[in-house]
């Protein structure tokens, strides 16, 4: 039986890092990174392609597109798997990205590393290798992931949980899909984003997320909707709560047409429709504004812009798209 074909994208990141007198930044390939891991071939068979050589903080979401499209390629190419070395600030939010924007039906497996190559304890070649593992497992149908630290997390609901530690990445409300043990991958749930409309990859719509805070005002807001966004997100404290000022503002904003999603800034729970008064949760919902349920503001801003994209979309693709997430009926169901 021939060995399942995996194909690693690389795009740079703290795994392909190294120091130098400026601060570590990429300067391994995708062949250097899979030559750091000897035993790889026993796992599958490896073919590389770069895709961009950036510190996740530099990436756009042009470089993300780039990307879902490289992963549009290997699927048609035949592979059984692909895999992203990448780095861990934004991570989720790419991985997210292809979950919600790609149709293919091959697993896509995001890694990276916490401490660059050449540390004396550098965690990548062994993410790489898991992750590799992951992606040939044939268990392993759809979707996107990300292998970290012996766990596999589905896109949907991972997020980076520590800044510098090793165990980078956490799952808080739904745990990860599965761990890799040493008998092998051990599953622990099946895993799936909800889909959204199929956006066009060679555009974005801009989506500005703003916070809420102590005494926040409604200027970042108001000079968003002066200057033609597409859609805002709000961090929002609690359940979903702004300050007056911005309470007020979102009212004006959907009424002019720009869908506003609310999201909470918390790490644990979702957003509800409970305090009234300026800027209270129910008060937002009452002005038109879309709960984002759990799903975290950086999350809720990749969906949203998505969501915007697709052909003939508005405000009420927007809400209907939340609302699926949610569980909510949505006309003619």
């Amino acid at each position: 039986m021939a060995a399942p074909r995996v194909r690693v994208l690389s795009t740079g990141g703290t795994i392909a890092a190294t120091g130098g007198p400026d601060g570590a930044t990429p300067a391994k390939d995708g062949d250097e990174l899979v030559a750091a891991v000897p035993d790889l071939a026993e796992i599958a068979a490896v073919e590389t392609e770069s895709v961009c050589d950036e510190l996740s903080f530099h990436l756009s979401l042009e470089n993300v597109a780039s990307l879902a499209r490289a992963v549009e390629r290997a699927a048609a190419d035949g592979v059984d798997g692909v895999v992203v070395t990448h780095g861990t600030d934004t991570m989720e939010e790419s991985a997210y990205y292809l979950d919600l924007a790609l149709g293919t039906d091959v697993p896509v497996v995001f890694t990276g590393a916490q401490r660059p190559a050449d540390a004396v304890s550098a965690d990548g070649a062994e993410n790489l290798r898991q992750a590799v593992q992951v992606a040939a497992d044939d268990r392993f149908e759809a979707g996107s992931y990300v292998a970290f630290a012996d766990l596999v997390h589905a896109a949907r609901w991972v997020t980076k949980a520590r800044a510098g530690r090793p165990e980078g990445y956490a799952s808080p409300d739904a745990g990860p899909v599965a761990e890799v043990t040493a008998d092998g991958l051990s599953l622990r749930r099946e895993p799936r984003s909800e889909s959204v409309p199929v956006p066009s990859l060679e555009t974005t719509a801009r989506v500005e997320l703003l916070p809420s805070g102590l005494d926040v005002d409604d200027r970042q807001l108001r000079r968003a909707l002066a200057d033609g966004v597409d859609g805002l997100v709000l961090a929002a404290s609690g359940i979903g709560n702004t300050t007056p000022a911005i309470g007020d503002a979102v009212g004006d904003a959907v009424a002019s047409g720009v869908p506003v999603v609310v999201a909470t800034r918390c790490y644990d729970g979702a957003v509800a429709a409970k305090y009234g008064g300026p800027g209270g949760s129910r008060t937002l919902r009452d002005h038109g504004a879309i709960p984002a349920g759990d799903l975290p503001p950086w999350k809720a801003r990749i969906k949203l812009g998505l969501v915007l994209s697709a052909e003939d979309a508005g405000p009420e693709t927007a809400r209907d798209a939340f609302d699926r997430q949610r569980g909510v009926p949505t006309a003619g169901q």
